[in-house]
């Protein structure tokens, strides 16, 4: 059996046979610490109950990481099948822990005289999560709910696995790839047959719905990327909501969406509700007042009708360039994929006291980049950049722990899983500054998984907050694209090394900030989707009649008919009902940011502070607490309100 630390270092990305058998060991040892943690027969402590309970859930936690990655990256087809089928184990094994009655009953013995504040949350949250899952349940139902929640796994990995090797094709004329910027055309020539062949994966989708003058070629890439997983996602998606429905009302609950709201920072599925009553509320006039902007250009240029979601990122585009001299295009050959990597470490090494150096490891593939990550001489972290399509790869944006650190433990290791254009030798890969944003979103978990991974236990590391905190970091990160100065250090033209200027640094801040109510009033409409799915009876839900009535109540671009979002929205599986979080998580990032000093964000008081109070805590803490400790109060709408009317304010 493999001791390996890592699925990679065990052959485990190349052999199908290598990774179940690291998967085994990890099991065994996972099974191991529960047999150690039953044996007790002393009075009940942290020490000789809850050390063994979180050794098991370290090595659950690493086995299912490290599966979960390989599923979505390994180049062999042999090997991602492998992956997924050893995450469906895995998660079996994960669901048998919670319903195991003897565990929970130790757990809640504890002497916790003493224990630290982060000791009594652990506890606290895992028996709460114990009860939620039906561990006081007789075994007959509680037989039934794991059978349920080994079906609900197979059925997620199998949706998530379709839309990861669904990409389609596109053919288009030399003519229509009028628009486009001209190193995407010289990477798109006809083929033998004349044809010019362009992929569904972002890097070459989002070109052609912002730049495409021809609406017949938009029309055709917006129906080939909304359908790339259906129709077979579509049977997939019921089974998923009446499985998950059959669980919830096994467990008491009206539906799935009360169930995975219980235990989060938003309290229920009605808070849900009226947080999206005010989130309509608040983007609502902006949004109308965009579109009649954004509408009444492109009319007076000759487009007829309504403009459809096909044609909403050019005519934005179009508007942007017009009312702000803003031309996306234009600052792309500041943002060679190199500079712009470069640029977000620095960011964040300054932004947190920390320094990051490359280093030769071994990893997945031999296009994964690794570094290590050190606080005054001492390794605090690793972390691996997968940021180039290949094929088989998941198409989407993600950060995934790798290793679960904590004190006494492991290093933390975590990974960042993109599409992002690839520098070669006759191409600098540029990207759109909206891709930059991206790349500081996504480096924002990973420094929350990282930094956060130096905790008392390994249940609390990194990412083990409330789920509907999670893309607090993140969305935190993103907002230091504002800073011009920021911008300048690592924005330089990839052939002459002029930094980005600063006309246009503020043109492009001020045409970004067009659009944002459009943009938050589609967090609403999917907000509004993962939630009614999951909350409506599953069997009578007619799909593209609730995908289309929510969108028409939230987007004024026309539908699309033929569009199947709903069988490549990829966030149902695992946010689930929860999409909400993105808004949610926005109001506090921007309450969070607005305490930094905008003239020097990276070098003030707050950033240590930030550091210190969110990121290093993981979960050692709930999320309404660390807020608090941060602000000093609760957080405030006016930030989010202040950025969301930014685009019209003097």
């Amino acid at each position: 059996m493999s001791t390996e630390l890592h699925l990679w270092t065990a052959n485990g990305a190349n052999s199908p046979e290598a990774l179940t058998a690291w998967v085994n060991h990890r099991l065994a040892a996972h099974e191991a610490a529960i047999v150690e943690l039953l044996a007790i027969t002393a009075p009940r402590t942290p020490a000789n109950t809850l050390a063994p309970y979180d050794r098991a859930i370290f090595e659950l936690g690493l086995a299912g990481s490290q599966a979960q990655v390989l599923n979505s990256v390994a180049a062999s087809k042999a090997v991602r099948d492998q992956a997924q089928l050893e995450a469906e184990r895995i998660s079996e094994a994960a669901s048998a822990l919670s319903l195991n009655q003897p565990v929970y009953q130790a757990l809640a013995a504890m002497d916790l005289t003493n224990v630290s504040a982060a000791t009594r949350h652990y506890v606290s949250k895992t028996l709460l999560a114990y009860r939620l899952a039906g561990v006081d349940r007789d075994s007959e139902t509680r037989a039934k709910i794991q059978a349920l929640q080994t079906q609900a796994t197979r059925i997620s990995l199998e949706f998530a696995r379709n839309i990861q090797e669904g990409a389609k094709t596109v053919e288009a004329t030399a003519a229509e790839l009028a628009g486009l910027p001209d190193d995407y055309i010289a990477r798109h020539q006809p083929n033998a047959d004349g044809k010019i062949l362009i992929s569904t994966d972002p890097p070459e989708m989002q070109p052609v719905m912002t730049f495409a003058q021809g609406a017949a070629l938009r029309h055709r890439m917006f129906i080939a990327y909304n359908t790339r997983a259906y129709p077979q996602n579509s049977a997939l998606l019921r089974q998923l909501l009446e499985t998950r429905q059959q669980i919830a009302r096994t467990l008491g609950f009206r539906s799935w969406a009360e169930l995975a709201t219980a235990d989060q920072m938003i309290g229920s599925a009605a808070n849900v509700r009226n947080l999206i009553v005010k989130l309509d509320e608040a983007s609502r006039e902006g949004a109308e007042r965009e579109h009649r902007m954004v509408l009444d250009f492109a009319r007076a240029r000759g487009h007829e009708g309504e403009i459809d979601a096909s044609s909403r990122a050019y005519w934005y585009e179009q508007y942007r360039r017009h009312a702000y001299d803003f031309d996306s295009q234009s600052v792309r050959p500041y943002f060679p994929y190199k500079s712009v990597e470069a640029g977000v470490l620095s960011t964040a090494a300054q932004l947190f006291g920390i320094e990051f150096r490359r280093v030769s490891a071994a990893s997945w593939h031999r296009s994964v980049s690794v570094f290590e990550v050190y606080e005054r001489g001492t390794l605090r972290g690793r972390f691996h950049l997968d940021m180039h399509p290949r094929e088989g790869k998941d198409k989407w944006f993600s950060a995934a722990p790798l290793v679960y650190g904590f004190a006494g433990g492991p290093t933390p290791e975590a990974a960042l899983i993109s599409n992002f254009p690839e520098t070669t030798a006759d191409d600098p890969g540029l990207l759109q500054y909206s891709d930059v944003v991206t790349y500081l979103h996504e480096f924002g978990h990973l420094m929350h998984a990282l930094l956060g991974g130096h905790t008392e236990w390994a249940g609390l590391s990194g990412f083990a907050t409330e789920g509907d905190f999670i893309e607090v970091p993140s969305q935190m990160l993103e907002e230091f694209f504002r800073s011009p100065a920021l911008l300048q250090s690592f924005a330089h033209h990839h052939q002459t090394g002029e930094p980005l200027p600063l006309p246009l640094i503020e043109r492009m801040k001020r045409a970004g900030a067009f659009g944002r109510a459009d943009w938050m009033r589609s967090q609403v409409y999917y907000t509004s989707l993962s939630l009614d799915l999951h909350d409506l009876e599953a069997a009578a839900i007619d799909f593209d009649q609730v995908t289309r009535s929510l969108y028409e109540r939230f987007q004024p671009w026309a539908w699309i008919d033929g569009n199947r979002m709903y069988a490549s929205f990829g966030h149902l599986t695992g946010y689930s009902s929860n999409y909400y979080t993105y808004a949610f998580d926005k109001v506090i990032a921007l309450d969070i940011f607005a305490q930094f000093d905008p003239e020097n964000p990276l070098a003030c008081a707050a950033a240590e502070r930030y550091k210190q109070t969110i990121l290093s805590q993981g979960g050692s803490k709930p999320g309404r607490e660390m807020v608090h400790d941060f602000l000093g109060r609760e957080e405030s709408f006016g930030p989010f309100s202040d950025w969301l009317s930014e685009e019209f304010s003097a």
